[in-house]
């Protein structure tokens, strides 16, 4: 009780230029854990599996410093699919990121358990965003999640194109690190897509450099780390990720219940799988 009471206390705060001060809302860790046990489930309906792109440094290591992670903006699923892969790979570290005001306005204890209300289409919202952020970095127990497109796009589209507001925070300098991270969400052998994730190599915020070459650097970081998480993916190869999630196999209904019970008058197993599946993720 004492450790969530604790980490439940509001966030130091961050001023910007204006000499305005920003703090982190309030997090409900009892609520975020009921709301991540929906969200397990959601994920395992509608993905046949959560991945992460596998390698010798796969899960960079956060090393007790503030983090700021951003990402490409595909579809409607990043926000569900960023918070449980930190939930998953960063454990201990609470999630905050910028919601569109609106959006957050139907769904107010949202604002318990990290996302942060902000109007993208405004000076106000864009100010307030730089706020949080680096608040954010003020906070060596917090994941700070940010779509850096601003609006949906098709993961493949090149040049990629960024909006400024990650390169303003990472100009200001801090003992934090920024860590780039793609995602997309392409079908395999199953009825039900895969989520596949990949994260790059963290970038320190120091020494200090222009926001200009901050946009160039964040935009190269994140296409070299999309353009590998492409290549695997038309690979189609389960076995160059890591599964963090398994979820839905098969194709359902009276077509599987028929597969099973051939499969059981055979004397055989039934996997429901439309291809075969490796031993790790026929587990």
């Amino acid at each position: 009780m004492a450790r969530r009471a604790t980490a439940e206390r509001r966030g130091r705060g961050a001023s910007d230029d204006t000499g305005r001060a920003e703090e982190l809302p309030p997090f409900s860790h009892r609520l975020n854990d009921w709301f991540m046990w929906y969200v397990r489930g959601y994920l395992k309906r509608h993905f046949h599996a959560l991945r992460l792109l596998d390698g010798p440094d796969a899960v960079p290591d956060l090393g007790g410093r503030p983090v700021l992670v951003y990402t490409n903006h595909p579809g409607w699923w990043d926000p569900l699919v960023f918070l449980s892969v930190g939930r998953i790979v960063w454990p201990g570290r609470m999630s905050y990121g910028p919601i569109d005001a609106a959006a957050l306005g139907h769904y107010r204890f949202m604002e318990r358990i990290g996302f942060i209300g902000i109007d993208p289409r405004s000076r106000a919202g864009a100010a307030r965003f730089l706020r949080v952020a680096r608040a954010a970095m003020a906070r060596s127990d917090v994941i700070f999640w940010c779509t850096a497109q601003g609006e949906f796009v098709d993961p493949r589209t090149r040049p990629l194109v960024l909006r400024s507001g990650i390169a303003h925070v990472a100009a200001a300098g801090g003992p934090g690190r920024i860590v780039p991270l793609a995602v997309e969400y392409p079908f395999w052998t199953e009825r039900c897509p895969e989520a596949l994730v990949a994260i790059g190599a963290p970038l320190d915020l120091e020494p200090v450099r222009d926001r200009r070459l901050w946009q160039e650097e964040l935009t190269a970081a994140l296409e070299a780390t999309q353009d590998r998480l492409a290549a695997a993916a038309c690979s189609r190869d389960p076995g160059r990720f890591r599964t963090l999630l398994d979820g839905t196999v098969g194709v359902g209904g009276p077509y599987d219940v028929w597969r099973g019970l051939v499969a059981r008058l055979r004397g055989q197993r039934f996997d429901p799988a439309h291809a075969r599946r490796t031993p790790e993720e026929g587990r």
